[in-house]
């Protein structure tokens, strides 16, 4: 099968895909979002089962990875409309660390233009040690940035879904019309084999 059917693009995104998760996963984990990261793992694992069931015409992998896809637009919405503090959400919530820490996204502190200053706690008995931190000078705001991924990774698993349901049709198809030659009936030749035998043993017992 070649380009035409979709094969080869479905292919391409996945590796898109792939290295768009792996850039997320890393800006992730300095920003200790568990949550994300945890959505990252599974993406990445989905991705790489979709590109083998692609490469090794696999459909049960292309369609668990079509089902994935699906399941990761529904998170990357929810991931978009957290940022914006859509209805009762608030981005500052320690939600997508689980509540074990305060963390913010790591874009929060370090995204374009961004200057980190500090300022040590005076007057606080215990505090000494402690400084406040303010970020000034930011270009983008973090959740802008965080809803750009977001809408990233959905624009990609949208076209993937797609792809992923053409693909699985043509296996099928083409698995079907394999089938249906023989192809995976061990079968037909036995019973050829056996019926031409069959003849022969006959035809040695005729009266001449």
């Amino acid at each position: 099968m070649g380009c035409c059917t979709g094969r080869c693009t479905l292919i391409l995104l996945c590796t898109v895909q792939l290295i768009a998760a792996l850039e997320r996963q890393v800006f992730d984990f300095l920003g200790y979002q568990w949550a994300p990261i945890l959505a990252n793992f599974l993406q990445i694992i989905v991705i790489i089962l979709g590109l083998f069931g692609t490469l090794q015409y696999r459909p049960r992998y292309v369609v668990a990875y079509a089902i994935w896809a699906a399941v990761w637009v529904t998170w990357n919405v929810f991931l978009i409309c957290f940022y914006m503090e859509v209805g009762d959400l608030c981005k500052d919530n320690d939600l997508l660390t689980f509540h074990v820490s305060q963390h913010q996204s790591w874009w929060s502190e370090h995204g374009p233009g961004c200057v980190r200053k500090e300022s040590p706690v005076t007057g606080m008995p215990g505090l000494e040690s402690h400084s406040y931190v303010s970020v000034v000078g930011c270009a983008i705001e973090y959740q802008y940035i965080e809803v750009l991924h977001s809408a990233t990774q959905i624009l990609l698993a949208l076209f993937g879904f797609v792809y992923a349901c053409y693909v699985t049709s043509v296996f099928t198809e083409e698995e079907d019309s394999f089938d249906f030659i023989g192809g995976f009936d061990p079968f037909p030749l036995y019973h050829v084999n056996e019926k031409s035998n069959h003849l022969l043993y006959k035809q040695s017992y005729l009266p001449s």
